[in-house]
């Protein structure tokens, strides 16, 4: 028998890695996007105070150990209206259903409020849209994983009587009690959901963040913006499309953007007096553009009316969504 050399290191078997798909559904604002970014640790997709701003599925990649947990963070699921609010709800349904594990986001702020009839109308068509997708896992026949959202300064006993009243439904495997905002308990979330990942390789190279396109990125980065500055004033009438992406000899890279809104008005909103609300949207883009390109970003904003840009066909097929639906 021959003895080990002291010096030499023994060997260390290979990690087995996991790879696969996780979806965050949940009713417009509750909180996805957040939860998305917080768990990728970048910014993959926007943040804003408006519902329903994620238009398509965003795929951001996690790392977790050996796992790597691709989060697509789905549009809000909701009662449709247009062709663009149906093709909005059966995206987010698909990203579910293509997923190895789907975990329903709840804004619990909205439950509480509603239980004792103080929502606000939000937090009213929030609860709503919520029995719409329990509702919906029913007739699926599918459990899921709960995510109670938004637990900051909420008492443990009025959290536990709202996550009794959701298991009952039938429709949740396992629930967590999250604040997104914050980062609590969304470690011991993102444990369980690389558990949950199939052993194999990684379907992305480690320091990837997403798989969005950079002209789709800068798109939403711009809609965000606008979002931002005039959420009072302009509904969800605005749309974002990147028509040029040039990369420059120097490094940088021109980019060309045209703000598509569906009437003269609402123009003028975009516009501002003398150009500066159109200036501040422009000015906070290129840099949010500029830290995450990690470039210097010349960046150009035209606004246009189009009033039925919401019904072309070109626009789904841009954002992955089904025109037909």
């Amino acid at each position: 028998m021959t003895d080990t050399p002291q010096n030499t290191p023994l060997a260390t078997p290979p990690q087995t890695t996991r790879a696969g798909f996780a979806a965050i559904i949940g009713a417009p604002n509750a909180g996805k996007s957040t939860l998305v970014n917080r768990m990728v640790g970048a910014k993959v997709s926007i943040v804003t105070q408006k519902v329903q701003t994620t238009r398509f599925p965003v795929r951001g990649v996690a790392m977790h150990g050996a796992a790597q947990i691709i989060l697509v963070d789905t549009p809000g699921i909701f009662s449709p209206r247009r062709r663009l609010d149906r093709a909005m709800v059966r995206s987010a349904w698909n990203g579910s259903e293509q997923a190895e594990v789907t975990v329903h986001l709840i804004d619990v702020q909205a439950e509480l409020a509603s239980n004792i009839n103080k929502a606000t109308p939000a937090e009213h068509r929030s609860v709503q849209d919520v029995q719409t997708i329990i509702e919906g896992l029913k007739t699926a026949n599918r459990q899921v994983i709960l995510a109670l959202n938004k637990i900051d300064g909420v008492k443990r006993d009025t959290l536990l009587k709202v996550t009794q009243e959701l298991f009952d439904t039938g429709v949740y495997s396992e629930v967590f009690m999250i604040s997104a905002a914050t980062g609590a308990g969304v470690d011991d979330l993102m444990e369980r959901l690389a558990a949950a990942m199939p052993e194999s390789p990684w379907l992305y190279p480690e320091d990837q963040t997403a798989d969005l396109p950079a002209r789709l990125l800068a798109a939403e980065i711009t809609r965000e913006k606008i979002y931002l500055r005039v959420h009072e004033e302009l509904p969800y009438a605005a749309s974002v499309e990147t028509t040029a992406f040039e990369e420059r000899a120097d490094g940088s890279a021109r980019i060309e953007q045209t703000i598509y809104v569906e009437r003269d008005g609402q123009r003028a909103i975009i516009l501002g007096k003398g150009g500066q609300t159109l200036k501040w949207i422009g000015q906070a883009s290129r840099e949010e553009l500029c830290d995450i390109l990690d470039r210097k970003v010349h960046l150009f904003l035209h606004v246009k009316v189009k009033e039925n840009w919401a019904e072309e066909r070109g626009l789904f097929s841009d954002m992955g969504l089904d025109f037909d639906v």
